[in-house]
């Protein structure tokens, strides 16, 4: 890797952090000494770059900056077309748009046009089932998640009882043919899991959440692992309520 390469490749890894990194962590993610690690970023931060810096703490790039990459190898690219080509086959109109979208711009983003590559990366995800409705309340429960205020949800159970409640939604999860909804269930005071295909009606409310909802992640993982300590961390398929 020459020098221009790994100055791109140490801005995205510092991207990948979202608190301050070690020189020493960063040198041994670049495969290099944590003498060159510190030159490197003495030039990056001489060409511009937004890095801040403290003896101790490390290195972070402040928020806000992008520099386009300098390339994308085959294997990068297939992941995000593959990725971006999954996404477009949920039923969120949302994310079937970004999906779209983000596409454009990493192919006109980087210095060589990708489109044709984009276009003819012979990956497609395989999906079982046909193309399923659009659903709207994906879209208002992602938003709910990102400003942390509570939807009101209309839901009927496996019996095929009804009940009423405020969730705070947590993670979402997307099945092929479904979609999981984790979330603290403010009816029983507990995390449950919820069926999008059995919400009858859901609505936004003004009501923020108790906790934090990185707080609330944590907390479901840790209750996830305790009551499934051989499982995967996903979401159980069968709700509770």
């Amino acid at each position: 890797m020459d020098k221009t390469e790994r100055l791109f490749a140490v801005m995205d890894a510092m991207r990948r952090h979202r608190r301050p990194v070690t020189a020493a962590q960063l040198a041994e993610e670049q495969n290099v000494s944590v003498r060159t690690l510190y030159r490197d970023v003495q030039t990056l931060i001489g060409l511009g770059a937004p890095i801040d810096g403290e003896a101790g703490v490390g290195y972070m790039l402040r928020p806000g900056f992008f520099m386009p990459p300098l390339m994308f190898t085959p294997e990068e690219l297939e992941a995000l077309v593959l990725g971006a080509r999954w996404v477009e086959a949920q039923p969120d109109d949302g994310l079937v748009s970004a999906a779209r979208n983000a596409l454009g711009k990493i192919a006109t983003a980087s210095p060589e046009d990708l489109r044709d590559r984009i276009a003819d990366t012979g990956l497609w995800p395989v999906m079982m089932r046909g193309p399923a409705a659009p659903k709207p309340m994906l879209a208002e429960i992602r938003r709910a998640m990102r400003s942390e205020k509570a939807v009101h949800i209309a839901y009927t159970d496996e019996s095929g009882r009804e009940s009423e409640r405020d969730i705070w939604p947590v993670q979402l999860a997307y099945y092929e043919g479904k979609q999981i909804i984790a979330a603290w269930c403010c009816l029983r005071q507990a995390f449950r899991n919820f069926r999008t295909d059995r919400i009858v009606s859901l609505f936004p409310t003004e009501n923020r959440y108790g906790k934090r909802r990185t707080v609330l992640a944590r907390e479901w993982e840790v209750e996830w692992q305790r009551q499934h300590p051989d499982w995967a961390m996903e979401p159980d398929v069968r709700p509770t309520h």
